[in-house]
């Protein structure tokens, strides 16, 4: 009798055992969390070590989101693409954001120059700036930088030399303020709203004054450090402009619909100089298509990636231009867009 009880007792214990290592392996959940593993160690391994991936790393630094800037990222990413320099094919792409934070920007920049990536595609002149003092080696290609003489990322246009060349979106203030007088002649004083610090909008907001010098203009400054200064300096231009005027600055356009909500309750045109600036509520512009300048960024990274010197490519300066109006902050405002302007631009809104 004990000897059966002994035997019930093992069998029973034994299938105990069973059931319990079968309910804690799970083949197919251990099988797939290895796969994850080991693609994010292949992953890893792409960014720590590029020449062993097959593939040309490109990091891609960005200063701050903003639509104009996202345009011409998506656009490139789509364009090398359409090239044959698929994202996993060919080519591997690092993106990292600064989120408008200099300290930010230069430690993505150290990580790119000291992994050794094959291409650094820096878009905005901080951005530029930033990578073109990590390397000296590494071509760096710019996309969205006004004034890359200005800046002291190339020495010339035509011949740039080094490792530093990509393309620009320079701006016309005199055509811009052209427009501003087409759509509001009775303007007087023009607020010029921007970050001082930013290479790019200083040389446009220079060029406005010297317009304004010629045109009977008034030129009041408003100028702000980061996007959390915008509004108060919006609010500081309403009693003293007719119009504000804003450049292709990046501090500035990270903030439009902030800068539109206050101007538009004070009835104030707000001329700026990209067209998602006009998009997220300014009036108006006359400017270049983003999604084109990321093409050309694009092609650019091409001949580079082919084996071509990034000092052997002359700049790109954008010569096909746009006016973009924004037909529901004329409303907003109270201002009539004249029907041959509408005629010519691309409008947003109804």
């Amino acid at each position: 009798m004990k000897k059966n009880l002994k035997a019930v007792i093992l069998v029973c214990m034994s299938i105990l055992l069973l059931s319990l290592v079968g309910c804690t392996a799970n083949p197919d959940k251990e099988s797939q969390t290895g796969l994850e593993d080991k693609k994010a160690a292949e992953q890893s391994e792409k960014v720590a070590n590029p020449d062993q991936s097959g593939e040309k790393m490109i990091g891609i630094v960005q200063i701050v989101e903003h639509p104009s800037l996202n345009t011409i990222r998506e656009s490139f990413v789509q364009e090398l693409a359409k090239e044959g320099f698929k994202e996993g094919d060919r080519i591997s792409i690092d993106y990292q954001n600064a989120q408008g934070d200099q300290t930010n920007l230069k430690t993505i920049c150290q990580k790119f120059a000291n992994n050794k990536y094959d291409l650094i595609v820096a878009i905005a002149t901080p951005s530029a700036q930033a990578a073109a003092g990590e390397t000296k080696t590494i071509p760096v290609l710019f996309s969205a930088c006004t004034d890359p003489l200005g800046s002291g990322l190339v020495a010339n246009l035509e011949k740039p030399g080094q490792n530093v060349t990509g393309t620009s979106d320079a701006v016309s203030a005199e055509k811009i303020m052209q427009l501003a007088k087409r759509i509001t002649p009775k303007i007087k004083t023009v607020g010029a709203l921007y970050n001082s610090s930013e290479t790019n909008s200083v040389s446009v907001v220079k060029d406005l004054k010297a317009y304004a010098a010629k045109n009977g203009l008034k030129v009041v400054e408003a100028t702000v450090t980061n996007s959390s200064d915008v509004q108060q300096a919006v609010a500081s231009l309403t009693g003293k402009a007719d119009a504000i005027f804003s450049p292709i600055d990046n501090t500035v356009a990270s903030a439009m619909p902030v800068v539109a909500q206050v101007a538009n309750k004070a009835k104030i045109p707000v001329y700026v100089g990209a067209d998602s600036m006009v998009k997220d509520g300014g009036l108006a512009t006359y400017g270049i298509n983003y999604t084109v300048l990321g093409q050309e960024t694009a092609k650019m990274a091409v001949e580079i990636l082919n084996g071509k010197k990034a000092g052997d490519i002359p700049v790109k300066m954008m010569s096909e231009m746009d006016i973009y109006v924004n037909k529901d902050t004329a409303k907003a405002i109270g201002v009539v867009i004249p029907e041959d302007v509408v005629k010519e631009a691309k409008v947003f809104g109804k």
